[in-house]
Order: C-alpha cells, then sequence, then structure tokens
C-alpha cells in the first residue's frame, strides 16, 4: 500500500457511534482538529460506576476545540433512534459526508459464558448493535451522502482472515495473551459486518460513496483499563486510542478512496507501512 494524499475535511459532516469513550470518542476528537462538524452517538448520557466517559463530555471537549457537535442519545438496537441520529444531523448540518460504524456490544454476560453458556437473545442482540444498526444507517445516509457528491463509510470491525492476508481463514484463537477472545456472537457478527461492506462497495462505488473495514487490534481503551485493573491481564499488546483514530481520518481524508473500498485492513499494521504520523 502507497500513502495517498489526504484531502482537508474542514465543514464536513461525520456521524460517530459510540463516541462517548474509547475509539469513538478519540475519532471525534481528532476529525474535529480538521474541522469537521461531528455528530455523536451513544447511549451513556449521564456518568455512570462502570465505565467513565459521556456524550456530554465528549461534546465539551469538542468544542474546547472550537469545533462543532452535537450529541444525540442513540441505543443502536432500535431503528427509531438510529433514524432520529441521521435526522439531527441533517437538520443541524445540512448532510452526512462521513459515517462512522464505531459502537459495539462490548460487555455484559455474553463476553464472559463462552458458545454454550451464550442465549439466543444475547446473540440477537450482539447482531442488532454490530452488524444491523451498521446496515441501517448505512442504507440512510447513502442517500444523503450522493447528494452531496459522495461520501465516506468506515466499519471498525476484528480480527479476520482477510484482515491478516492469510489465504485460509485461520484457527480463531482462544485468547490473545491473558484476554480471552471466546465471544461467539461478537466476532460472528462483527465477520458479517465485514462481508455487508465487502458486497455492497461496487453498489456505493458508483454513487461516489465509499466504504472500508478496519480491525483496531486489541486498543488500550478505557474498557481494557478496567479489566487490565480488575482481572490482572496483560495489555502490553495494546495500541494507543490514536493509533485506529488516525487511521479512520486517514481513510475518511485520503485522495482516493476507491483504492480501498471493500477491503478490510488492520490500524497497526497500515499505520506502519504506509509511514503515518499520529496527530
Amino acid at each position: 500500500m502507497q500513502r495517498q494524499n489526504e484531502l482537508d475535511l474542514a465543514g464536513q459532516v461525520a456521524i460517530i457511534t459510540g463516541a462517548s469513550r474509547g475509539v469513538g470518542k478519540q475519532a471525534a476528537l481528532d476529525l474535529a482538529r480538521r474541522g469537521v462538524n461531528l455528530v455523536l452517538a451513544a447511549r451513556t448520557v449521564e456518568p455512570d460506576n462502570v465505565l467513565p466517559g459521556t456524550l456530554g463530555e465528549t461534546l465539551a471537549q469538542i468544542e474546547e476545540l472550537g469545533a462543532q457537535a452535537i450529541a444525540v442519545q442513540t441505543d443502536l438496537a432500535k431503528e427509531a433512534d438510529l433514524k432520529q441520529l441521521v435526522d439531527k444531523a441533517v437538520e443541524r448540518f445540512g448532510g452526512v459526508d462521513i459515517l462512522v460504524n464505531n459502537a459495539a456490544a462490548t460487555t455484559g454476560q455474553m463476553w464472559q459464558d463462552g458458545f454454550l453458556g451464550l442465549s439466543r437473545e444475547d446473540w440477537l442482540y450482539q447482531f442488532d448493535v454490530n452488524t444491523h444498526a451498521p446496515f441501517t444507517l448505512i442504507q440512510l445516509v447513502v442517500p444523503i451522502m450522493e447528494a452531496r457528491g459522495g461520501g465516506r463509510i468506515v466499519n471498525l470491525t476484528t480480527g479476520s482472515g482477510e484482515v491478516f492476508r492469510e489465504a485460509e481463514e485461520p484457527i480463531k484463537l482462544l485468547s490473545q495473551g491473558e484476554f480471552s477472545l471466546n465471544v461467539p456472537g461478537y466476532f460472528s457478527s462483527k465477520r458479517a459486518l465485514d462481508r455487508l461492506g465487502n458486497c455492497v462497495a461496487p453498489e456505493l462505488a458508483q454513487k461516489n460513496i465509499f466504504v472500508v473495514g478496519m480491525n483496531p487490534g486489541l486498543v488500550a481503551t478505557e474498557l481494557v483499563a478496567i479489566r487490565v485493573k480488575e482481572e490482572g491481564l496483560d495489555d502490553s499488546v495494546a495500541v494507543p486510542m490514536e493509533v485506529p483514530s488516525r487511521m479512520i481520518a486517514y481513510f475518511a481524508a485520503c485522495e482516493d478512496p476507491a483504492e480501498y473500498t471493500g477491503r478490510l485492513f488492520w490500524a497497526e499494521r497500515e499505520l506502519a507501512e504506509m509511514g503515518i504520523e499520529l496527530d
């Protein structure tokens, strides 16, 4: 892969799901520094006793940077909330140019029970949040993007065969170091999201809309920090949140996204191979 020139994003409008913390929040801040108008989506409005970060805190930090943003409380499992999110973006900023499908169901008992302990309800919830919500949001924003001359969609995924550029699907790991990866609903739904992006890319490219899948890797998010503290896990392989965030900005701004559309990438590797500096 050769590094492309990056276009000016000032004045563009981006929807970012899962923007109250983690990679979503970091991406919102990094895009705000580039002059992007942000539409922040997450469920967390009030502080809770489990995870740090709220939509209001992200909004306040963006406004401190002198950028514009709105916060829209959104339950990704509810279709009405997804429609409201896009409607609010159009109402406030006139449209959508960038969609970052970052949010995922990453907490709860479903992350501890393995396959045999996984309830059908939790299985379906993983698909509602991780696959069906991006599907609906993509359908909602495509006509808006097309009317504005095109757009970019970045789907945050997880490790898969294509990401690692192997001829055949590798055997699924049960863990990465001491981090359990035995979460069938999460990985299956994310893999479905990979395939969705791959399937719709040719049709969307005709509308000058490009969709990229990106594996952020194991990232040093607030949730990972909590698991390290509570369970004594090894986070030495975790990368800073700035790594996937910088690659989100790159795919949003690259001069020729047609080279990347419908494909999957690994943030840490691509950042290094293309010599991209962190902001």
